[in-house]
Parts: structure tokens; C-alpha cells; sequence
């Protein structure tokens, strides 16, 4: 209710843009970090245990996906904001 009556005083002054802006770049930052700290726990984890390489390739991978599916939509979403 309140982000769609900010939405809506900011429409005329471009302030939405920017925000948009910001709110994608914030979601991009904060995958990209987000999938570093993933790789780098499991690159620890394979040191520690080889032998469960396979496990932790593959939760790694399930986990950097998820986190990659929540950047993509908040992407959308500040691009919708953007647009519309």
C-alpha cells in the first residue's frame, strides 16, 4: 500500500526511475555476492571431504539457481516499475 502511493507521488518527477535503477543494482549485488559466498563454502566443503564432491557440486548448484531466480524477478520487478 505505501510503495504503490510513493510509486505514485514519484511518477512525475523521474524519482521512479532512479529507484528502479537502484533496486535493480542492489539485486544484482546482492546475487552476485550471494553465489560468491555459495562457491566459496562449497569449494571449502570439496577440500575438506573430497569423497562428497558430488553432493556439493550438486546443492551448490540448486542453491545458486535460487538465488539467481530471486534476482532475476526483483530485476523484473524494478524493470516493471520502471516501465509502467
Amino acid at each position: 500500500m505505501l510503495m504503490t502511493v510513493l510509486l505514485q507521488a514519484a511518477a512525475g518527477a523521474g524519482i521512479s526511475k532512479l529507484g528502479a535503477a537502484l533496486g535493480a543494482a542492489i539485486a544484482v549485488l546482492g546475487a552476485g555476492l550471494g553465489i560468491g559466498r555459495i562457491g566459496c563454502s562449497a569449494l571449502e566443503g570439496i577440500a575438506r571431504q573430497p569423497e562428497a564432491a558430488g553432493d556439493l557440486r550438486m546443492s551448490m548448484i540448486i542453491a545458486a539457481a535460487l538465488v539467481e531466480g530471486v534476482a532475476l524477478i526483483a530485476i523484473v520487478v524494478c524493470l516493471l516499475t520502471l516501465f509502467v
